[in-house]
């Protein structure tokens, strides 16, 4: 089964189109958990039990992950997740030329015997040959960045070709041409929702990953209006849901922090599922 049918039948289980972001900073990992063997794996366990029910998917960032531990730590997580029978988009940005775009591309193989994900995302900026180690696994996600979240996203993305469209509207319609096993989605910021609203209409039929909505104030409403593909997509919330319990700092959720992201998580599925 492919990437996108699986999420489209884990969905429909949870009634949901939460993607929970597992970025777990060790300065604000809960002190009573710092002195585990793998205090990311450990944190993570906890918030999947509390917020799996309400997760379409958990998506983790490389980026808190990239030592010896923290490898460890995300190939628990993963198989952890996949346990509760909840998919794995790993949020890695990557892309490269010729052999080192094939090594990255390990992350979704299987045989490889580390951290093997579900779907990834991936940078266009290399074009299409950096990408075909991803695009070449039918069976695994690949959303390509299009439109992101941050402010500084627009210097480049919204700069304007010799053809009058934007440089992200070029890499929509590229993804769209690359989506010829059906495992092409992109990613497009909820903060801003008139490019949203803007790319769905050129590509009706490419699933999104939307972040931006919790911490960062995206519009939750054009994120499930527009990020949604015949119901199909993800919309993500990272520190709105698993430092939910922080109450005066970075790390002092206390030993309820699980219970605290699984109310946050229940929050963003009930409020996301009125525009559903």
């Amino acid at each position: 089964m492919r990437f996108f049918e699986r999420l489209a039948d884990r969905i429909d289980a949870a009634d949901s189109v939460v993607s929970v972001g597992l970025d777990p900073d060790p300065d604000r990992i809960p002190e009573h958990l710092r002195d585990r063997d793998l205090p990311r794996w450990a944190f993570n366990r906890r918030i999947i039990d509390a917020t799996h029910e309400h997760a379409a998917a958990f998506k983790p960032n490389a980026a808190f992950y990239e030592d010896p531990d923290g490898w460890r730590a995300l190939a628990e997580t993963i198989a952890y997740a996949h346990g509760k029978d909840v998919p794995v988009l790993l949020d890695a940005k990557r892309a490269d030329i010729g052999n080192t775009a094939r090594q990255y591309a390990k992350l979704l193989d299987p045989d490889d015997g580390g951290p093997t994900a579900d779907a990834i995302t991936a940078n266009p900026y290399l074009g299409r040959d950096s990408l075909e180690p991803f695009l070449s696994k039918a069976d695994r996600g690949v959303f390509v960045l299009c439109r992101t979240s941050n402010p500084g996203g627009a210097d480049l993305q919204d700069l304007e070709l010799a053809s009058g469209e934007a440089v992200y509207e070029r890499v929509a319609a590229l993804a769209d041409l690359w989506n010829e096993r059906g495992n092409v989605g992109l990613v497009v910021g909820a903060t801003t929702p008139d490019e949203l609203e803007a790319v769905r209409e050129q590509v009706p039929d490419l699933p999104f990953l939307v972040p931006g909505v919790g911490a960062q104030g995206g519009d939750a409403e054009a994120a499930v209006e527009y990020g949604l593909a015949d119901g199909v997509g993800l919309v993500n919330s990272s520190r709105g849901i698993i430092f939910a319990g922080e109450k005066g700092g970075a790390g002092d959720a206390g030993e309820d922090f699980d219970r605290a992201a699984g109310q946050a998580a229940k929050r963003l599925k009930e409020r996301l599922n009125e525009y559903r």
